[in-house]
């Protein structure tokens, strides 16, 4: 018991302490070199940043923004990921007929394909949510096809004993079945979509994260840029959190 408490007391520690030593030699590097600001600040500087950027507003406005675009993209995204992903685990005809399609459009980066659909749809929110959820849509869609194939075809078999309807099936035995596998799927859905929010901003738009760091990068703000990063890292350790958290709840009965 005994052991067990120290190695927690000690896994707890690991993360602060890492973090102060990155810090630390972050700012050992800077005194050393003797760069200037606009090249490389120091964590004193950033921070400095940030408590204006937060005073003035203007954090909280782009972080609330890319946000917006984070979940209304991944939401959009998971949700057409599950429909096609069940609907392709159900017909090996459906998978041999999209499967080459869906593999081809992952071979297309989505900073080449992001202008276009700037252009097409606008500078607005909708072509960011879009490209979140194009970004969002693969890796759910492959966990998802997975985890429905991996139920236990014994299982299968029992629920058609008990004239189980397919309503039921779907319900009782091949979402819990699918769903750690889905759940690790979204776990990397989550972070990507804070990537296709920044892309999407670096092409056009007038407002979010992606757009601050623009505007630091174009005046030489790079402490600016830097509290942007920085952002976007807590939102994508939060999400990631968040499904952890999501898992957790939903697979009590697994542990």
């Amino acid at each position: 018991m005994q052991k067990s408490l120290t190695s927690s007391t000690a896994a707890f520690w690991v993360t602060p302490f890492s973090l102060l030593a990155v810090f630390a030699g972050w700012e050992v590097i800077t005194r050393l070199a003797g760069l200037p600001s606009f090249i490389l600040p120091t964590p004193a500087q950033v921070w400095e940043r940030f408590l204006r950027a937060v005073q003035d507003g203007s954090l909280a406005l782009h972080t609330g923004v890319t946000l917006q675009e984070v979940l209304l993209g991944l939401l959009a995204g998971t949700s057409i990921a599950m429909l096609i992903g069940y609907t392709i685990a159900k017909s090996r005809l459906l998978e041999q007929a999209f499967s080459p399609l869906l593999v081809a459009s992952q071979a297309v980066p989505i900073v080449a394909i992001a202008p276009l659909l700037v252009i097409w749809f606008g500078p607005g929110m909708f072509s960011k949510v879009l490209i979140c959820s194009l970004i969002v849509f693969f890796p759910v869609l492959v966990n998802t096809v997975v985890g429905l194939r991996a139920v236990p075809r014994p299982l299968g078999d029992l629920m058609k004993s008990l004239r189980a309807s397919r309503w039921q099936a779907l319900w009782h035995l091949e979402i819990p079945s699918a769903l750690p596998v889905f759940l690790g799927g979204l776990r990397v859905g989550a972070t990507l979509s804070v990537i296709g929010a920044v892309v999407g901003e670096f092409v056009g738009a007038d407002r979010g994260l992606g757009f601050l760091i623009n505007i630091g990068r174009g005046q030489y703000d790079t402490a600016l840029v830097f509290v942007a990063i920085f952002t976007l890292i807590f939102m994508a350790l939060s999400l990631y959190g968040l499904v952890i958290l999501l898992e957790r709840r939903l697979l009590w009965w697994n542990e």
